[in-house]
């Protein structure tokens, strides 16, 4: 059987799997779609295999690493969900208070990606907490697919209230210095951005292709942003230029970077869209601007 490459795989089956992870497409007409590229000795099984996430053998700080320490904490949200669960990371052994990242998932709740990704940012000498929205309909149901059902089952802005009650939760963590930033990707993106939008002390804030707030809000955003946009994620993009007028009208401190040839998900190391230079250019850039601001 022929071993699949990134290289063989057209930008339409990227294009294909952006639509159906975000709903547009049921598993059904993904698939259906899907065997119009099962061609030239590439099975559909082969093919759904490489698209689809690979979390198993994808994790870049194990759980059980001897640097950090991690642990599951509870928090409330009162104008969201109630009680929410996150997993909260920081360096081991670290001496006196450290500045905290919220860092958002996706939209399909907090799955072993956006875990290792709060263990990355514990390693580089922060106290992370990475919260799951789903937590009240029962947490993150090990699977992608029904993670987006049940996300769907929420209301976005109940999910923005968790996130903001996380960063409180957070700023007042004995562990923390009380200087907190966010991280988020995709959906989590859309809530970085408001997150700037909701809470004048945010630090920082630092969207992954995320959806962008309307432009009455933008007068309120206090906190310098770190913007990163796929050159091939037109759905997100279209969005951009209108967003950078009302910075710039408004005089808001930003910086974005637009990644050559990355799809929508390149940080995502966990399937094909994944660009390597791109995803560590982007999380070093993200590293030091936290550094810069968290201070």
């Amino acid at each position: 059987m022929k071993k699949l490459r990134k290289e063989d795989i057209s930008q339409e089956v990227f294009d294909l799997y952006d639509a159906y992870a975000h709903n547009r497409l049921d598993r059904r007409q993904f698939i259906d779609k899907l065997k119009t590229y099962a061609v030239g000795g590439i099975t559909l099984p082969a093919l759904l295999g490489f698209i689809m996430p690979n979390y198993e053998q994808k994790v870049q700080v194990a759980r059980d690493d001897d640097r950090i320490e991690t642990a599951y904490v509870h928090y409330t949200s009162g104008k969201g969900g109630g009680d929410i669960r996150g997993l909260l990371a920081k360096p081991k052994g670290a001496e006196g208070k450290l500045p905290g990242i919220v860092v958002v998932h996706e939209n399909r709740g907090l799955n072993p990606h956006i875990e290792d990704v709060a263990r990355r940012a514990a390693l580089a000498g922060f106290v992370a907490l990475a919260p799951d929205a789903l937590w009240p309909l029962g947490g993150y149901p090990g699977n992608d697919d029904d993670g987006r059902t049940l996300q769907r089952e929420r209301d976005r802005d109940a999910m923005l209230e968790d996130f903001i009650a996380a960063y409180y939760h957070l700023a007042t963590h004995p562990a923390c210095t009380g200087k907190v930033g966010v991280v988020g990707f995709c959906f989590g993106g859309w809530i970085s951005n408001m997150m700037a939008v909701k809470i004048p002390d945010l630090s920082a804030a630092v969207p992954f292709y995320g959806g962008q707030p309307a432009a009455e809000l933008v007068p309120q955003i206090q906190a310098p942003l770190l913007l990163h946009f796929g050159e091939l994620d037109t759905r997100v993009n279209e969005g951009w230029p209108a967003y950078e007028a009302a910075l710039k009208a408004h005089g808001k401190t930003y910086e974005a970077h637009i990644y050559a040839q990355a799809n929508h998900g390149f940080h995502n190391d966990t399937t094909p869209r994944y660009d390597e230079a791109a995803a560590k250019l982007a999380w070093d850039r993200t590293v030091t601007f936290f550094r810069e601001h968290l201070q």
